[in-house]
Parts: structure tokens; C-alpha cells; sequence
């Protein structure tokens, strides 16, 4: 998957979660995923633990703090 594709499951928007960056169609932040890998959680228990996260989710979400668009 390319970069402009991973990017498009990130969303903004000022009514949810104050703007912040979300994953597309939930109120999970970026900052709160990277949160997790940075607390030693591995990409499966983080998309284990949330019904409806993909792997493709956390990579967007590692580019997203890459890219600084959070």
C-alpha cells in the first residue's frame, strides 16, 4: 500500500476528538496508538484489543508521526 493510501485512513476533523488526527471511522488518535507502540505494544495486541483495526492502521498512523501531521 502506498504512502497517499495509508495517509487517506487518517482523518481530521475539529467535532471529533478536538481535531486531532483519527484513525478513518473511529476515535482513535494517532498520538494514542503511537502511545501504545511506544509502551512496548506489538501491532497485534494493539489490533487484537481493537475490533476493527488493521495492521494498515498502525502503518498509517507511523507515517502520520513521520510525515509531522500531528
Amino acid at each position: 500500500m502506498n504512502d497517499e493510501a495509508l495517509l487517506n485512513r487518517i482523518t481530521l476533523d475539529p467535532k471529533v476528538m478536538m481535531g486531532k488526527p483519527v484513525i478513518r471511522g473511529t476515535r482513535l488518535t494517532v498520538e494514542f496508538i503511537v502511545n501504545l507502540l511506544a509502551h512496548g505494544g506489538t501491532m497485534k495486541e494493539i489490533v487484537d484489543e481493537y475490533e476493527g483495526l488493521t495492521p494498515e492502521d498502525i502503518q498509517a498512523c507511523l507515517l502520520c508521526t513521520s510525515q509531522d501531521l500531528i
